[in-house]
This record gives C-alpha cells, structure tokens and sequence, in this order.
C-alpha cells in the first residue's frame, strides 16, 4: 500500500497575494494545533520538473512526459490538500496556476487517480462578477471527479461581503478543523483540544532585515543612466518585497513622461474622469489595442517620512531584504533578492503601501503583542479575535485607515521593522486599459482614468492614491512615470470582423483605441462595420469624448452608418426613467441581430456590479426575439460565442 504523507498540504494559486495571506493564517491555525504544514504556490508545487526542463531544453517530449510523472507520483501520495485560489478577470486562473490546472484537466488522469486524497477548497472571488468564484467550483468538481474526498463543502470568499472573504473563512476554518479532527486524527498529535498561545507561536517574521554600511554600494550604480539606475532601484526594491508575486517583473517595462492632463467631466460634475497622454521617455514598448498599462504610484513624501519618523527608523539606512527560514513550514516568495542594499525610506516608497490600503486582521493581532498600554493591547487583541472581526471591519475597512493612521491610534505599539516588512499592505501597481491605438499614436500612450474620491461613513475624506496622484501631476514638470504593458481581456480584433461594442462610463476606454486603430486602417483597407453602445449620467456633465464619438460617426467615419456602424448613447439622469445601455441596445435589435449573423464579436467594458449581467441578458432577449429561438438555445448560443473567442468582458469593481 502506498504510503501517505503526514504533512498538511496546502496549495495556494494567487492574482495579487490574497490567496497566499488566506493560505497564510490556514497555516498559522494548524501550527496552533501541533499540525505539521507546508504551504506551496501551486505552480512551485512541480518546480523538479521545471528544473529538469530548464537544464535540459532539447528534451521537450520527455520532460513533458517527466512533468506528467512528477505530479502524478507527488499529488496523489498526498494524505490531505488544501486548495486556495482566487478567481481573476472574468473567472480565469490566476497566472501561477495555469499548468497546474492544465494538467489537472488531461484526459488520461482516470476517475480513481486522487482516490484515498482528501481535499478542501476555499475560493476568494468577487459576486460583482458573473464567474464569481468560478476556479474554485471548477476546482472543487474536477478533484471530485479524479475520486478525492472532500473534507467539507467548498468555502466562498466574497470580496462583496461586509468584512470581506473573512466573513466566509471563520466558520469554514471552524468546521474544516472540526472535520479534519473527525477523520484525520493523526494531524492532530496532541489532540484535539490542544492550542498553541499566540504568544508562543509568533516567533520571528518571515522576513530579515540586513543593514549595511556606505561602502557596500556597489560602484556600479554610479555610473549607471537615470533611466538605468531608476529601473535597477526599482526592481531592486520590488524583488525584495514580501508583497512579490512570482509571476510579476519586478523591473518596469518603460518610463513615461506626461503630456496632456485634461478632464472629460464639467468641473461642477461629482466626478472627476481625466484624459491623460503619455510619452515614452525610456525605450519605446510596442502594445496593442486591448492591452492594459500598470502604473506604480508616488506615494505621499511627507506620509512616508511620518511613517518612518513614527517607527523610530532612520530613513538613511542601507538594507537588503531577505525570506528567513522557517522551522516546520516552507513560505513560497520566491524573491529574487540582489545583493546590492537599498535605502530603507526607497524600500518603503516603493514597496510598502503605508498611505492608502487598510491593514489585514494579522497586522493587529501582531501588534497586539508589542503594545505596552494594556487598553491598547486590549482592544488589538479584541480585533484580532472572530468576535471582533465586525468591528474591526467598521474602525478599519470601512474607514479604509491606513498603516500610519492605525499606528497613530495605538502608540505604545513600538514593532519591529521586520514586521512591518511582512505585514504592511504591499504597493501595488494600478491596471488601467489604454485608450490608444499605436498606430495613431506610435510614441504614445493614453489613458481614461477615473479619479477616485469618497466618503467614509464617519466623514472622513478618501482619496484613490493612483488616480489622485496622476491627476495632480503638471506636464510641464519631468516626472518619470515606471509603467508595465500587459496583454488585458480584449484581444485586437482584425479590421475584417465586425464588432459589437459596450463601454458605459470609463468602459469607453479600450474602445476609444479600438476607433482609432479602425480609422487608421480604413486609409488603406476595407474595414468591417462597428457599433458602439456608450452611457453616462447626463449628456452635459459627463459624455466622455462626445466631439471624438461624433467625428468618427459622420462623413463615412468608422462609426458611420455609411460604413454599417453607429454610435448610440444612453443618458440614464436626463429623464425621469432611467435609461441605459441595454435599453439602448434594445431599440437597435434588429441591427445587432444582423450584424451577430454576419459573424460580428461582442466586447463589453465597464464596471462589474450589474452592467455586464445586463448587457447579457439584453443580448438574450433581442436574439431570441429577432430569431425566433427559445431562451435556453440562446444562451447556449452565446456560451459557443464566448468559448470560440468571440464574446469578451473586461470589467472592474
């Protein structure tokens, strides 16, 4: 008989490093318990076969075949998994479980392979999408139908909920433990009453700080270029944070410069949406239309130095920064640290987001520990605990406090810097799609932002920290922007196919590129019909790019019925009844049933509370009436279309 591993396993697949906090605290629970616990990233899971294929490249066939083996022998010797993943996009795997889940889908993998395997899946989505959570219920079918067991029913975190996934992952804890006790005994050694104190379990942070002195620089940043040696501290910093996710580069991909900053709103209009154009200033990035720029935001210089000043570190401090060992479970940052040191004030501006993002429930039970002032420690303690998550949700989230304005309320608490290295939010870069064609554009790039602005329910005035900060920025000054291309959910369509657009508000972005890179193409080639649905609230205060709409619809433009398309705009306050693209939509069935039958694609943009349901269902209603087919043959229907690339959605919350 094959014998079983005696260690949790937990597998985790991450967009952005939720998934990996979640699989983080899972861990932390079973240390509490005596359970003996390794945390992979499901793509670190077949690293031998990686490894093999890197050294021996000619050898694609059969190390294809070794990968197959490696898993084969690893997974289903496993006792117990534990699967957390996160749904991206429009229910797509995050990158680092690609292979991994191809794999998992090969047809030679019989329904007896996972057999003996018990298996738990807690899945982090977003119910503003319509996949919500679709990887981890496709997940938790496929492991079924390979024979494994599941311990108890699939956990679904919702980024929607009140408190968060949190709101799900207490009580699916709770029960898997209690499960697990049930029918795994063995993990448990000491019983199954038994709990290591929190004060015995923190230990050391996962993360070591390394100081050194002046000479340690190395000489070849001195004689680096700007562009150059900005690149290097950049990537040098990202490598180190602990907020690395192992698919991400941590070098950008080109600087830009800005050169228009105008706003597309009324100013008297409640919001603020900017028209922002780019210029390289570094190497020229070749993109595409649908493809997403991500910018890495200037923090506050003053709220950094508040930070740094409020932890008693100094500023000047040469550091590296590198993953600590730890004793009975392996942490996957995969950071690929360089030995060359960096300031600490760099280190925290580019990698620790201490003036926006909120703190997760782990910074408080930390903090707990290094307060001096009983009712300070108290109070953190209270926070840390199930019963005090609600509240903690309302003083934190709700409130959106930052780092530093959670360390103001507490102030006994003096942590150690290591620790705000592993738990202060990472700075995350900004996804935005690019409003640009190349090819009217070959220098440049253009986006449609948002400016993000709120209040709290205590009155407080929020702010987005990217958006606020590029609307702030004067294209007379030489500020170098670090930006990132990658490839977004709306792939260029070939000037042959005939398109169906909906972009309501900033929605409009891709489409804009789209209707230049058209016109652009019409010059020299035949270009197919294009139809595009807009909506705003009122068509004096916020009608994106009306004179831009309106010139590409007249005198044989791209959206010209001349030429088969048409602009149609919904303007949902300008009446009594609101009124919004679908209802839009409805008027030109007859139009987008003809055009649906000459082959046309769809793609919808916008944001991902209702609209893309909507957008759906409107396309339900207006094929079933113009083609007579009942409902259920119409859905289906427009399921083909997605699955043949030919329906696309890219929304944003």
């Amino acid at each position: 008989m094959e014998m079983k591993s005696k260690t949790l396993l937990i597998l985790y697949a991450t967009q952005t490093g939720n998934a990996l906090d979640v699989a983080e605290r899972i861990a932390r629970e079973a240390e509490r318990r005596a359970c003996t616990v390794v945390i992979r990233s499901t793509d670190d899971y077949d690293a031998v076969s990686y490894l093999f294929l890197f050294l021996f490249p000619f050898k694609i066939i059969f190390l294809s075949n070794l990968l197959d083996t490696v898993l084969q022998n690893s997974l289903p010797a496993e006792d117990t998994v534990i699967f957390v993943v996160s749904t991206t996009g429009q229910g797509d795997t995050p990158d680092s479980m690609k292979v991994f889940w191809r794999f998992l889908l090969q047809r030679n993998l019989g329904s007896h392979w996972l057999e003996g395997i018990h298996y738990a899946v807690f899945g982090l989505g977003d119910s503003g999408y319509q996949k919500y959570n679709f990887v981890a219920k496709k997940l938790d079918k496929r492991l079924s139908d390979l024979g494994a067991t599941a311990v108890v029913e699939r956990g679904l975190g919702d980024d929607q909920h009140p408190s968060g996934y949190e709101a799900a992952l207490d009580p699916w804890l709770s029960s898997f433990w209690s499960r697990l006790n049930e029918i795994k005994p063995h993990f448990f050694p000491k019983g199954p009453d038994f709990l290591v104190s929190n004060e015995e379990l923190i230990g050391l942070p996962k993360f070591q700080v390394t100081y050194h002195n002046v000479d340690d620089i190395d000489s070849r940043l001195s004689t680096a270029t700007d562009f150059k040696y900005l690149q290097m501290q950049i990537g040098r910093a990202r490598s180190m944070s602990s907020g690395k996710v192992p698919h991400e580069k941590c070098k950008p991909d080109a600087f830009l410069k800005m050169v228009k900053n105008f706003p597309l709103t009324r100013a008297s209009h409640e919001k603020d949406v900017r028209h922002f154009e780019f210029e390289f200033v570094s190497q020229v990035i070749k993109y595409e239309i649908g493809d997403v720029l991500e910018v890495l935001p200037s923090q506050s210089p003053a709220a950094v130095d508040s930070f740094i000043q409020r932890c008693n570190l100094d500023p000047e401090s040469l550091i590296t920064v590198h993953p600590r060992e730890m004793e009975n479970r392996h942490i996957d940052n995969n950071v690929n640290t360089l030995d060359v040191p960096i300031k600490l004030r760099t280190f925290v501006e580019l990698t620790m987001d201490v003036t926006s993002a909120s703190p997760r429930r782990y910074f408080f039970e930390v903090m707990s520990f290094f307060a001096t002032a009983e009712h300070e420690k108290e109070r953190l303690q209270y926070f840390a605990s199930p019963e005090g998550r609600d509240d903690l949700y309302q003083y934190n989230q709700k409130e959106r406090r930052t780092v530093l304005e959670v360390l103001e309320d507490f102030p006994s608490v003096q942590m150690p810097f290591e620790w705000f290295v592993q738990l202060a939010p990472p700075l995350k870069n900004r996804a935005f799609s690019i409003s640009s064609s190349p090819l009217a554009h070959p220098t440049q790039v253009h986006l449609t932002v948002d400016v993000v602005s709120w209040t709290t329910p205590f009155k407080r005035k929020r702010q987005g920290l990217c958006s606020t900060w590029l609307a702030s920025l004067d294209p007379e000054q030489s500020i170098y922007i670090p930006v990132w291309f990658h490839k977004g959910l709306l792939p260029p369509p070939p000037p042959s196919l005939p398109l169906i657009v909906i972009g309501p508000g900033t929605g409009c972005a891709p489409f804009r590129g789209f209707v230049e890179e058209r016109a652009v193409q019409s010059q020299s080639s035949t270009i197919a019909p294009t139809l595009l649905f807009f909506g705003c609230r009122n068509e004096n205060n916020d009608f994106l790019y009306r004179d831009f709409w309106f010139s590409h619809s007249e005198n044989d433009g791209v959206l010209s019925e001349a030429k088969g398309g048409g602009f149609y705009a919904a303007f949902s306050r300008d009446q009594p009844q609101k009124v919004y693209v679908q209802h839009k939509m409805q008027e030109q069935s007859e139009r987008i049933w003809n055009l649906l039958c000459e082959g046309a694609a769809i793609y919808v943009a916008g944001s991902s509370t209702k609209m893309p349901s909507d957008v759906m269902v409107a396309f339900e209603e207006i094929i079933s009436k113009e083609s007579g087919a009942p409902r259920e043959s119409v859905v289906r229907w427009l399921r083909s279309l997605e699955k043949a690339g030919k329906y696309h959605v890219e929304a944003w919350s």
